[in-house]
């Protein structure tokens, strides 16, 4: 694998990939989906296959101190309906990998990121809660729903890190409100990350280099972790749910670009 170390990196290079790190910690407890500028970033500074296996620590360490931070507000029984579907979506995106170059695997992502965005702004102008709990539970097409957004989420997730934006979406669709999406998020993704640490090593996207680098940039999702929790108590519903499904829009462009 062509991996990068630190010694490697020119300062404006490793800066780049600490404001990611940082970036991170902000979107798993603030505003989810915004890691799709990390990505974006990782895959600007780094070999684009092997920028998804040096993120994926990062990742995580953000997922654990989401975890800690929104442990109590988590709805598992969504968990438990998305992990079969996932599942086979992360198995599926294994054998994408195997195959696919650097380039289709941007662009089916952009398309599905974009695709999600369009859908959840189509389904809200539908139809609002009433009381602002997740209908996703009472809904006849709730099964339905939650194995396809569970099938793209663990596709994107593992051909490039970038389920957070789907599951965003389909979380949103399902009327959770600030705390229970990020609650549920941040342990769906923990569950998730570590769940696709063997297949990563085994496409060689993780070793002993790559993991240098990751101890590096852990130390900047601390500090960015902070700033989220101390920023979604001073942002409001509607903004949230904005700036959720704009960071979506912005990553899946992002990847359409060459």
């Amino acid at each position: 694998m062509d991996t990068m170390t630190l010694w490697h990196l020119t300062g404006w290079e490793f800066a780049a990939l600490a404001f990611a790190a940082l970036l991170v910690g902000f979107s798993k407890t603030a505003v989810s989906g915004a890691n799709t500028v990390s990505l974006a970033i990782f895959a600007a500074v780094l070999p684009a296959r092997a920028s998804t296996g040096i993120l994926l620590p990062v990742l995580i360490a953000g997922d654990i101190l989401a975890v800690l931070t929104y442990r109590r507000h988590a709805h598992w029984p969504t968990l438990w309906r998305l992990f079969p579907a996932v599942a086979v979506g992360v198995v599926a995106g294994t054998l994408f990998l195997v195959w696919a170059d650097d380039a289709i695997v941007r662009s089916s992502i952009g398309v599905i990121l974009l695709f999600m965005a369009g859908v959840t702004m189509w389904r809200r102008r539908q139809a609002a809660d009433a009381d602002g709990q997740p209908d996703e539970i009472a809904s006849r097409t709730g099964r339905v729903k939650a194995r396809s957004y569970g099938v793209l989420g663990g596709f994107t997730t593992m051909v490039a890190n970038a389920g957070g934006p789907v599951m965003s979406m389909y979380l949103l669709s399902a009327g959770f409100r600030k705390l229970g999406f990020l609650g549920t998020s941040a342990f769906f993704f923990l569950i998730v990350n570590v769940s696709k640490l063997p297949f990563s090593a085994g496409l060689g996207l993780i070793d002993g280099r790559s993991l240098l680098l990751d101890a590096a940039l852990v130390v900047f999702v601390v500090p960015g972790a902070f700033i989220g929790k101390w920023a979604v108590s001073r942002i409001n519903q509607r903004l949230f749910e904005r700036l959720v499904i704009a960071a979506t829009v912005v990553g899946g462009l992002q990847l359409l670009l060459p």
